[in-house]
């Protein structure tokens, strides 16, 4: 059985791991369309850009959050003024933190699965009179949602297990911003906490396997509907 304090930590860590997934999604599934379908000056700076968190140290990413979203930050200090707004410090601002280490790979994988669909099939549709907005939304969001459900668990499980920037943006404060890693971190450090940590470890690995047990379900109907759809389109 859980205890109330276990209970608490995964409670918050899956509303952190969600929010954060839920938040990146849009920007992610128009970054990964720009980048697959749309040719540029500066597509490779923007493609660098959008993947450096994978490569900074998630501490280099927290502390910047830090600068920008603080109360003295120049965007934290006008969400404050102005709408009374305080993520640092607060289990949004961990939302945030896991939203921006989590989004070079929910890109990823969307952008990798709208380069590998058929572009003739979103052609037919424009040729039909559909507008750019209706052949994205009926036929390139579709064919790519395996893509887009693997971005997704990818992007959960990578907060689930977010330290660094979490922990530099928003401290380590139980109840509010304590999610699993931080709290097993927390509790290596005092005496007698090894047993708890063991279970929580314990309990971060069972979560992990279940996110990737549920992705793999969700990929493998996604792409019988894809396979079923391109049946259709060739028919």
């Amino acid at each position: 059985m859980l205890t109330a304090q276990e209970s608490e930590i995964i409670a918050l860590s899956l509303k952190v791991a969600f929010w954060s997934v839920l938040a990146s999604l849009p920007p992610a599934i128009l970054a990964a369309h720009v980048l697959a379908r749309r040719r540029f000056m500066g597509k490779s700076l923007l493609d660098a850009v959008i993947h450096l968190p994978l490569v900074l140290p998630p501490v280099v990413v927290g502390y910047f959050l830090l600068l920008l979203l603080g109360r003295t930050g120049p965007v934290g200090g006008y969400l404050e003024d102005w709408f009374g707004v305080v993520v640092a410090f607060r289990w949004t601002g961990a939302a945030i933190a896991c939203a921006v280490m989590g989004f070079p790979l929910m890109v990823r994988s969307i952008r990798l699965s709208i380069e590998a669909t058929d572009p003739k099939l979103e052609q037919a549709a424009a040729t039909l009179g559909a507008s750019p907005l209706a052949v994205f939304m009926a036929v390139t969001l579709p064919l790519a949602a395996p893509g887009i459900v693997t971005g997704m668990l990818l992007s959960f499980a990578r907060s689930l297990g977010e330290f660094g920037a979490t922990i530099t943006f928003v401290s380590n404060i139980p109840g509010e911003t304590q999610t699993l890693p931080l709290a097993i971190y927390a509790l290596t450090q005092v005496p007698g906490g090894d047993a708890q940590a063991l279970r929580l470890c314990a309990i971060s690995i069972v979560l992990s396997l279940a996110a990737l047990l549920v992705s793999e379900a969700l990929v493998h109907r996604a792409s019988r509907r894809v396979l079923g759809y391109d049946a259709v389109g060739r028919d």
